[in-house]
């Protein structure tokens, strides 16, 4: 059953999980080599202990993981479960906006939220940083879907993106560099994405969020007050939520202080 109670067809269901599997396999490139600033189409993939290309089989998401047994087939070093594990992230992600949107404007506009979230969200959990790169290309590809599809008034996903940005800049310049530009950035592609006035809640849930995940790691003396903690993935979390439950949101919430 489709979200909107209708059945779809089995094999239409096969080919989008099949779809995010392969979108997964892409995104584990990007995640491994836009923070080196490669190319994500050239050279190949490859092991990146040996160099050696891989084959046809072991390039299958998931699988070419199993048959190998999370190794290397040449140098034998491990494989880390971060690429399964994406790979599966991504076809949940494709399978949940087909569920919801079906084949629309709006199912694309969640898939293109969710693999953005996905990628930068590893990416900034290794290496505390949200490249440039995945930014300009997130924004471009939000651009073009927003052409085709406008499902969202240009107004709202330019307030969005102006509230998006221009709040967490104005965080960066009050606490002095305690929010990145990284992160900046990201936030106003999000409020693109998700439009007016849907970005209010996304950065509520990003903050609140954020600072639950601190507090936590601090009692369990993972981290210190003066500990950085990457942003990046919590500004997902709240732009996704958001995106699937901002009006439900934002009904309760008025409804709390309106009669």
């Amino acid at each position: 059953m489709r979200g909107d109670g209708r059945k779809v067809n089995t094999g239409v269901l096969i080919l989008v999980a099949l779809l995010g599997l392969v979108l997964g396999s892409f995104y584990n490139v990007c995640i491994y080599r836009l923070p080196k600033g490669e190319s994500v189409l050239w050279p190949p993939s490859h092991c990146p202990k040996c160099g050696r290309h891989l084959t046809p089989v072991e390039l299958v998401p998931v699988v070419g993981h199993l048959i190998l047994k999370g190794r290397c087939r040449g140098c034998r070093a491990p494989i880390g479960v971060q690429y399964p594990l994406v790979e599966l992230l991504a076809m949940g992600l494709a399978l949940l906006a087909f569920h919801q949107y079906g084949l629309t404007g709006a199912a694309l506009r969640l898939l293109l939220l969710g693999s953005l979230v996905l990628v930068t969200a590893v990416v900034d959990l290794r290496h505390q940083v949200i490249p440039n790169a995945l930014v300009v290309v997130g924004l471009v590809l939000a651009v073009i879907l927003q052409v085709v599809f406008p499902d969202l008034s240009w107004s709202r996903v330019l307030l969005g993106f102006a509230v998006g940005g221009g709040f967490l800049a104005l965080v960066a310049v009050v606490t002095r560099g305690g929010m990145g530009g990284g992160d900046v950035k990201f936030g106003a592609v999000l409020g693109f994405l998700v439009g007016w006035p849907h970005v209010v809640p996304a950065l509520l849930i990003a903050f609140v969020s954020g600072a639950a995940a601190g507090i936590v790691l601090m009692a369990l003396k993972l981290k210190s007050r003066k500990d950085f903690v990457p942003f990046g993935p919590f500004l997902g979390l709240g732009a996704v939520v958001a995106f699937l439950w901002g009006r439900e949101l934002i009904t309760w919430y008025l409804g709390c202080f309106l009669p």
